[in-house]
C-alpha cells in the first residue's frame, strides 16, 4: 500500500483508501470500502435485450454477479486486446456487480481534503459518476461516485 500524505502521519480521520483502476489509460479511485472482491474474468453469460453498459452476469463462488462494462459506462473505446480483463467486486442496494476494468493498481491513502472538484473541462459523461479528482505525481485520479456509477443502470434494469 502506498501512502501519498506529505508527512509521516497516518490520520484515519483525515485519509482515505482508494484501490485504483485503470481504464482506458485513466486512472480511477474506487473507495475501499465499496470494495468486496477484485478478481479476473473467466466466463460471463449475455444478457438478451440489456444495455450496452451490461456485459451479462457472471457466477463469483456461487452468487450471481451482474457484470458492469465501465468502458461502455464511461464512454471510451471497447478494449482491443484479447488479455482477460479484470473485475471489481462492489454491492449496491443490496445486489452484487462486477465492475469490469482493464486492470487493477495499488491501494492509495490519500489526505480527504486533498480532494479537489470536478474541473469544468471533464467529460460530462465522466463528471456525473465523479466525486472529484486527487493530482498525483503528475498523474490524475478521477475519483468514482459507486452509487452514481450504478444509479441510472439499476434503474434502466428495473423498468
Amino acid at each position: 500500500m502506498s501512502d501519498i500524505l506529505g508527512n509521516d502521519q497516518l490520520d484515519d480521520e483525515n485519509t482515505i483508501e482508494f484501490v485504483t483502476v485503470l481504464i482506458a489509460g485513466q486512472m480511477f479511485g474506487l473507495p475501499i470500502a465499496h470494495v468486496e472482491d477484485v478478481f479476473m474474468l473467466q466466463s460471463i453469460t449475455e444478457i438478451p435485450l440489456s444495455s450496452k453498459e451490461v456485459a451479462g452476469v457472471l457466477n463469483l463462488r456461487g452468487r450471481i454477479v451482474t457484470a458492469i462494462d465501465m468502458r461502455a459506462r464511461l464512454s471510451v473505446p471497447p478494449r482491443e486486446d484479447d488479455g482477460l480483463p479484470m473485475a471489481v467486486g462492489v454491492e449496491f442496494k443490496g445486489e452484487s456487480y462486477g465492475l469490469i476494468i482493464d486492470t487493477v493498481g495499488e491501494v492509495l491513502r490519500l489526505k480527504k481534503d486533498a480532494v479537489e472538484q470536478n474541473p469544468a473541462n471533464l467529460d460530462p459523461r465522466w463528471r456525473s459518476v465523479a466525486k472529484g479528482i486527487y493530482q498525483l505525481d503528475g498523474d490524475l485520479m478521477v475519483v468514482l461516485d459507486i452509487d452514481q456509477v450504478l444509479e441510472a443502470l439499476v434503474e434502466s434494469m428495473a423498468a
